[in-house]
């Protein structure tokens, strides 16, 4: 069974920073590709970031502040994101798909994880 955990969300104020993890189970991330998503209130789900095995790929909107990167001795992917505005509060999900697929947001929604809160305020 695949499971993957979210940790590390939190409350900053802008221009914070977190690393939001992601742990997997039942399934070896290093043949995966990774995405982050995120959801604020009302609005759609929208894709962040994504890594797999020959690629990354970032949303336009947060170039230059979010890193993902994978530790694959841990089996976790994580999302460094710095210089946090307020526009960037939502719960933040990750997920994958594959195994050997390249970055693209329907290419890693195989499995979810459960999401971690982030909120950024003043």
């Amino acid at each position: 069974q695949v499971q993957l955990v979210e940790s590390g969300g939190g409350s900053v104020q802008p221009g914070g920073s977190l690393r939001l993890s992601c742990v997997a189970s039942g399934v070896t991330l290093e043949h995966y590709a990774i995405g982050w998503f995120r959801q604020a209130p009302g609005k759609e789900r929208e894709g962040v970031s994504c890594i797999s095995t020959n690629d990354n790929y970032y949303a336009d909107s947060v170039k230059g502040r979010f890193t993902i990167s994978r530790d694959n001795a841990k089996n976790t992917v994580f999302l460094q994101m710095n210089n946090l505005k307020p526009e960037d509060t939502a719960v933040y999900s990750c997920s994958a798909g594959g195994p050997f697929r390249l970055c693209g947001w329907d290419n890693v929604m195989d499995y979810w994880g459960q999401g971690t809160q982030v909120t950024v305020s003043s």
